[in-house]
């Protein structure tokens, strides 16, 4: 474990040293967590594609696939998916000069793929902006206050004094990952986001396209799975603000769901004017899966830490259950009365 830490993102004098590692070609490899998000693929291609042009010999790992949705982004297809090439990914972890840890900020996010890491003694640089970043990587850019960890690689990039490498495909990895943390610009916005994204627009990025491929491109099943979610699944608690969605294994099995398929379901139980806590409860082989989401002032994240062993941030969080759907979601009920009076804050 490394034993000193250089929070760049405060003492930017730091940095210096980091400038120094990356002036000269090393091996490096990008990793980001389990189930990759249009956060996750984006921040790391948009490093990728960055740290090519300085004659650095990069590769990307990530422990599980990524979703359709984002595989026409450039180079997604060189990715190396630890399930499927194990051998592929532990070499080029152990090879490794530099590991840069993108989107999560504990090892345990990354599974196996973390246990190779842990003993390490290459540099690692985590560059995350979720709450409370473990003890793991000798730099660490922690910004909890960033819309998304594409946000925060383009500080990184501004920080090292080399903006003037930006180019149209970084930019479109970027955007994708901005677009997809913040809902289309709906939630974890700021005037310095605003001014990222006008900068990555003079770059030729087309805001318009980006949003058609990730969120106009759904196949037919979807829609029906989306009807069916909203339609059988849905379940109200108005005394509490709060809206359930859940989806069982034979629903999983029947609309032959796959990684990314349910993506933004929990999002529309806060289209209701009266909905400020929504939680999207999956079942999966082994566990069941929690997202979380709120409105306002109301935080989720607090609820996933306390009772499933999960985290993010304070309107968008995750978790897990390890009993039945049905136990996990008769928690979420047993638990709302300690949170009535957050909720039925105007």
């Amino acid at each position: 474990m490394a034993t000193s830490h250089s929070y760049f993102k405060l003492h930017m004098e730091n940095l210096s040293d980091l400038k120094k590692l990356l002036s000269i070609p090393k091996d490096i490899v990008i990793t980001s967590h389990r189930n990759p998000d249009g956060d996750a693929i984006g921040s790391s291609l948009a490093l990728y594609h960055f740290l090519n042009k300085d004659g650095h010999t990069v590769k990307v790992i990530f422990p599980s696939e990524y979703p359709d949705f984002v595989a026409w982004m450039p180079d997604a297809e060189k990715i190396i998916i630890y399930d499927v090439d194990v051998e592929g990914a532990t070499n080029a972890l152990q090879k490794a000069d530099i590991i840069f840890a993108l989107d999560y900020n504990s090892l345990d996010r990354i599974d196996k793929v973390g246990d190779i890491i842990a003993p390490l003694s290459c540099t690692k640089v985590m560059i995350d902006h979720h709450l409370y970043p473990e003890n793991f990587a000798d730099y660490i850019m922690s910004d909890p206050s960033s819309s998304s960890t594409c946000e925060m690689i383009y500080d990184f990039i501004n920080q090292l004094d080399q903006t003037s490498k930006l180019d149209k495909t970084i930019g479109e990895c970027l955007m994708t990952g901005i677009l997809t943390d913040t809902g289309s610009f709906s939630y974890s916005t700021s005037p310095k986001l605003f001014n990222t994204v006008s900068e990555l627009l003079k770059l030729g990025v087309e805001d318009y396209k980006l949003q058609d491929l990730l969120f106009n491109s759904l196949p037919e099943k979807n829609l029906r799975l989306l009807g069916h979610s909203l339609n059988n699944r849905m379940e109200i608690l108005e005394e509490y603000k709060t809206g359930i969605i859940y989806l069982t294994r034979d629903d999983y099995d029947k609309y032959e769901i796959q990684r990314g398929d349910t993506e933004g379901i929990v999002n529309y139980l806060l289209k209701m004017k009266n909905v400020k806590f929504a939680a999207f409860i999956t079942e999966q082989p082994n566990i069941v899966k929690l997202s979380l989401r709120s409105k306002g002032d109301f935080s989720v994240q607090e609820i996933a830490q306390k009772y499933f062993k999960g985290g993010g941030h304070k309107n968008a969080s995750g978790g897990a259950s390890f009993t039945s759907l049905r136990s996990t979601i008769k928690k979420i009920k047993e638990i709302l009365p300690e949170y009535k009076e957050q909720l039925l804050k105007s």
